[in-house]
């Protein structure tokens, strides 16, 4: 039996329809439109109101991508879900989803990897086509990092919005679809960008000042240079290791955390603008949504067409990166 490949056959995304642009933030911190733009390239993000969310983004955007696949719920076999951000610590964000849509058929779980989790999540999936254990999977990153931003802090408030991406993989034996991928950790350096839970120690109060310690603490330099430099290394090595080079490549599509990080990343790949994809200034950084958000609208807008072949790329809470070579 000839393996199995694990092709795109259908995107989706969802964002909520509340903007905030740079002009709330001017009257809550001390900031300016133009700091924020010089400094990270975002004018708007995404909020979802205090009764929706992210299982809420997912669920819209799965049905979105079932409508561009012409498929229907029931022919899905598994639902990955990647969130940093879920309403609940069980049921998973995956299990909520799979009863919203209808998805009777299929087995449901997340995947926490932070900023790269939709990456890790079709990472996963495209174990399970190709071994010929299920035919339809369907892939979410969906987070709501507006429900834990801290608004009084300048540094990190301005960089979040909410959103919710999916793709659904179909087993082929075409030679097409997710041909390598690549991931990445350093727990070591996993407290330079953290989000607590049930344990709240005493250094992530004193990094908390304004007492809601359930919100993102982040050492912005420290997260800079390490995003460029995994960034660019992980796009070399999925690309390299599925015997190309960078000049084969129509299109990548990187994490959407700051427009420095893209441009600095991008220059140092040597690849002009028209080879990256961005929406960073519509969107902010959405975490494991930014992916597949991005992907979805690329194909939208025709940036990425069918037979050509891109390159998705992230980083972020973990420390965590990876990198998934992809053909249309």
């Amino acid at each position: 039996m000839s393996k199995k490949h694990a092709k795109i056959v259908g995107v989706g995304r969802y964002l909520p329809e509340k903007i905030l642009d740079n002009a709330y933030f001017e009257g809550i911190v001390e900031t300016s439109d133009e700091w924020i733009l010089q400094r990270v390239g975002i004018k708007e993000r995404r909020m979802s109101d205090e009764n929706t969310f992210a299982s809420d983004l997912a669920a819209k955007a799965a049905e979105n991508a079932l409508k561009d696949a012409g498929m229907d719920a029931s022919e899905i076999d598994l639902i990955v879900m990647a969130s940093v951000s879920p309403e609940m610590y069980t049921p998973s964000g995956a299990c909520i989803v799979q009863s919203k849509i209808g998805a009777k058929n299929a087995a449901a779980f997340d995947v926490n990897a932070a900023c790269p989790g939709f990456i890790f999540a079709i990472t996963v999936a495209t174990q399970f086509v190709e071994n010929g254990v299920y035919k339809n999977v369907l892939v979410i990153g969906a987070d709501t990092l507006t429900k834990i931003t801290e608004y009084k802090d300048r540094s990190t408030c301005v960089l979040f919005g909410d959103g919710a991406g999916a793709a659904i993989l179909q087993a082929t034996d075409e030679e097409t679809g997710v041909l390598g991928s690549v991931l990445g950790a350093d727990g070591d350096a996993g407290d330079v960008l953290t989000v607590c839970g049930l344990k709240v120690s005493e250094l992530d109060k004193e990094r908390r000042p304004f007492g809601n310690y359930r919100t993102i603490w982040m050492d912005g330099q420290l997260v800079y240079k390490f995003a460029v430099k995994t960034m660019v290394s992980s796009t070399i090595e999925v690309v390299e290791n599925a015997g190309y080079t960078i000049d084969d490549i129509d299109l990548v599509i990187p994490h959407q955390a700051n427009q420095r990080i893209i441009q600095s990343a991008r220059k140092r790949l040597g690849l002009d603008e028209s080879r990256v994809f961005s929406n960073v200034e519509q969107f902010g950084n959405m975490s494991a949504a930014c992916i597949p958000v991005a992907l979805c609208q690329a194909i939208e807008e025709g940036r990425i067409k069918k037979g050509q072949k891109l390159v998705i790329v992230s980083m972020g809470g973990g420390l965590t990166w990876g990198s998934v070579l992809i053909e249309l």
